[in-house]
């Protein structure tokens, strides 16, 4: 079933927070109209690689062109032209922001059908998805909109003050222009008690304005406090959770929308003050409130916009490698990385050439790092306007590249404290620019970076990067390793299943990440509030084992996501279950039923294990030696189930797997996964790899033993099926010798 089908079957709950997925940067007709085509190409590659980004537009809009011309709907067909004009306009000229837009829905996608699988969501996505946090923005919304229409009134109010004031300035000129034997007659009294009732008046509109100016700048001060700064930080920490697998990050445009709105009423405030200014410079008397009050607020107003602009500089995209997408904030020495700043103040005044410069280890102690590194590429580049998100300041830098200090003396520094993968380090951002006479100083940094100078440090290096943004949402605690936290095991376990559904497809489910638990820590795992520390988690190895935890769980990772990916995401592999547990599982179930579960005693290995019963009533189990990656390299999983053969002494070679666990016949759980074989005519006898292990009994245990130390046949017979075949032989270990 593809994806997009799957999608369609889920609750109403799940399905809001699919339509939250799509909008016009990549609308859910094309997702319906192309899913079997969207689903199949590789969006993840292209993300890094320009050419295939742009072969893959075309060839999108190819297919939605095909679509169309197929439509019989007339308000579909144009519908559909509408759509390939819009996506001409927003990514022809950057067709890798459009793959990187598919790549991420899909990937959403899926993780949105692993939450579905789960019995419930673990308690950090619970955190991130809640009805508070709606009605939260929607007051936003509503308090924004109230300020902006106050400040709209009060432009009025000035424009009226302005009115009154040139009317009163007029009529007192008038009177001071006439002759002087006049002013002691009744009319000229009247028109003096006029001008005074209008001075009054005047006096009451500028106090008036004046105080309706300070409770907006008031509420907007309280806005900033209690509303919009504690939603950046909230957008700053999902952006953590997002970064090691969490749920997908959104929210930036509605935090632009804020703070643009925000910063817009500010500066009319501004103006309006100013507007005041020059009415005093033409009309003053004693008493006069504006110059009173204007300097103290408009102190206050420029101190907010000040605060207002500088807090609105972020990093939308943190490091990343083009190489390893899926695994931000570590960066190798002499590999390029990319990173992405955003102003989210969009103001017109602001259009102009406003240059960034990156630092590394900025402002870094002496001897807190044992190696140093510098910014080898250009480090500086302007700030322009995105098209394709709503005209916001932005610049990515896209060829960064690290190199490590030489050191003349030979000594790096503060060795030996902490391992490389555990060294933090840090990417600095600044800019600066005036605007209505404000000069602005912005700066802001990434998240803490491990650098890594080979690729075999990675696997340690992302266990520092999860545990980091697991637990803490300090942006620069670069000393966090010094005395790593601990991890509650609802938080990891949470995290765990997010690098599956990010990395396979599929998420882990609870009995899954219960097996986990007992991998990890024994009995405990079914408390969540057990505490896993991070040596525990990533640097002790597990008992009798010459690897940690992490270690070993990310090998499974690879292995799923470069051979095992469709078995996988069928469920068929239950994965994580010990070898009591599965005894226990196969001991009633018909002969040749069999499961599949992941080696605990190689790194990166699945094994199958299968029942059989004796004619005395003895249950017999049997495990063949782990796949690892170079076997699973000459022959895809699937096929090897379906080949499977073992021979003894005196029998014919047969395939002992019947049914998969708890009693789905074989062929119809695999046979869609299954690579057919070649039916064209071919000069040649064809031969075809086997995987074949030889079963004999041992004498020293009553189960059988699996090896297959020579060939299980006479010398002849092998050499002849030798010529036809190409053998390889398993070797089977004893039964749960792992």
């Amino acid at each position: 079933m593809s994806q997009w089908k799957q999608i369609q079957q889920l609750d109403i709950r799940l399905l809001e927070q699919v339509d939250y997925l799509y909008d016009d940067n990549f609308p859910m007709d094309i997702r319906q109209g192309l899913a079997s085509w969207i689903e199949s190409q590789d969006w993840d590659t292209a993300v890094n690689d320009e050419s295939m980004a742009a072969v893959l537009f075309a060839n999108l809009l190819s297919q939605l062109e095909r679509v169309r011309s197929q439509e019989q709907n007339f308000l579909q067909r144009h519908n559909m032209k509408i759509i390939q004009q819009q996506l001409q306009l927003k990514y022809s000229t950057n067709p890798a922001v459009m793959a990187r837009v598919v790549s991420t829905c899909l990937r959403e996608e899926r993780r949105i059908l692993s939450s579905a699988c789960m019995q419930e969501q673990g308690p950090l996505e619970k955190s991130l998805q809640n009805s508070v946090a709606f009605e939260r923005q929607k007051n936003m919304d509503n308090r924004v909109a109230l300020i902006r229409g106050s400040v709209q009134l009060m432009d009025q109010a000035v424009k009226y003050i302005e009115d009154m004031q040139d009317d009163f300035d007029f009529r007192y000129k008038t009177l001071q222009s006439r002759d002087s034997t006049d002013r002691n007659s009744e009319m000229m009294k009247q028109e003096v008690t006029r001008l005074q009732e209008m001075l009054n008046r005047l006096d009451f509109k500028r106090k008036e304005i004046l105080s309706k100016m300070d409770a907006v700048v008031k509420e907007i001060d309280d806005l900033m406090t209690s509303q919009l700064s504690p939603e950046l930080q909230d957008w700053k920490r999902r952006q953590q959770i997002a970064a090691i697998g969490g749920p997908l990050l959104t929210g930036l445009e509605q935090l632009q929308t804020w703070f643009t709105l925000t910063a817009q009423s500010l500066f009319q405030v501004k103006r309006q003050l100013d507007k005041l200014g020059e009415l005093v410079v033409k009309v003053t008397y004693e008493n006069d409130p504006i110059p009173l009050q204007k300097p103290q607020m408009e102190e206050r107003v420029k101190y907010l916009i000040y605060h207002l602009i500088k807090s609105s500089f972020v990093v939308e995209k943190q490091p990343c490698m083009p190489t390893h997408p899926q695994k931000p904030l570590i960066i190798k020495t002499g590999v390029q990385f990319t990173t992405k700043v955003r102003l989210l103040v969009k103001l017109p005044e602001v259009d102009y050439q406003l240059k960034v410069k990156t630092t590394f280890d900025k402002d870094l102690p002496p001897g807190r790092v044992s190696r140093q590194f510098f910014i080898l590429t250009n480090n500086t580049k302007v700030m322009d306007i995105e098209d394709y998100s709503n005209g916001c300041l932005s610049v990515e830098f896209r060829h960064l590249q690290l190199k490590e200090k030489k050191y003349i003396n030979g000594t790096k520094g503060n060795e030996g404290l902490l391992s490389v993968t555990e060294e933090l380090h840090s990417l600095s951002f600044e800019a600066c620019f005036t605007v209505q006479g404000l000069t602005i100083d912005l700066e802001t940094c990434s998240l803490p970076l491990v650098v890594i100078s080979n690729v075999s440090q990675l696997p340690g290096g992302w266990a520092s990067v999860m545990w980091y943004n697991l637990l803490t949402d300090e942006p620069r605690n670069l000393a966090f390793f010094g005395n790593p936290p601990r991890a509650s095991w609802s938080q990891l376990s949470e995290v765990l299943s997010w690098q599956f559904s990010t990395y396979a497809g599929r998420g882990l489910n609870k009995e899954q990440l219960t097996m986990l638990g007992e991998k990890l820590f024994g009995q405990h795992a079914s408390c969540s509030d057990y505490q896993v520390s991070w040596s525990k988690f990533s640097k002790e190895n597990i008992p009798g084992k010459p690897f940690s935890f992490w270690m070993w769980l990310d090998s499974i990772l690879e292995l799923i996501k470069k051979h095992l990916l469709p078995v996988w995401n069928e469920n068929y592999i239950m994965g994580f279950v010990s070898k009591e547990m599965e005894r226990a599982l196969l001991k009633d179930k018909e002969p040749g039923t069999f499961l599949l579960r992941f080696s605990e005693s190689h790194l990166g290995g699945i094994t199958f294990t299968w029942v059989e019963h004796g004619d005395n009533g003895e249950v017999k189990f049997n495990s063949v030696e782990p796949y690892t990656k170079n076997r699973l390299n000459a022959l895809a999983f699937a096929d090897i189930i379906r080949d499977y053969k073992v021979i003894s002494v005196g029998a014919v070679p047969e395939n002992p797997l019947k049914f998969l666990y708890p009693d789905i016949p074989k062929d119809e759980a695999f046979g869609r996964l299954y690579n057919s074989q070649p039916s064209k005519v071919h000069p040649y006898i064809q031969s075809f790899l086997i995987p074949i292990s030889e079963l004999r009994p041992n004498a020293s245990t009553t189960p059988l033993s699996c090896q297959s130390p020579d060939p299980p046949m006479t010398p002849g017979e092998f050499d002849m099926l030798n010529e036809h075949l190409c053998f390889d032989i398993d070797t089977m270990s004893s039964p749960y010798s792992e």
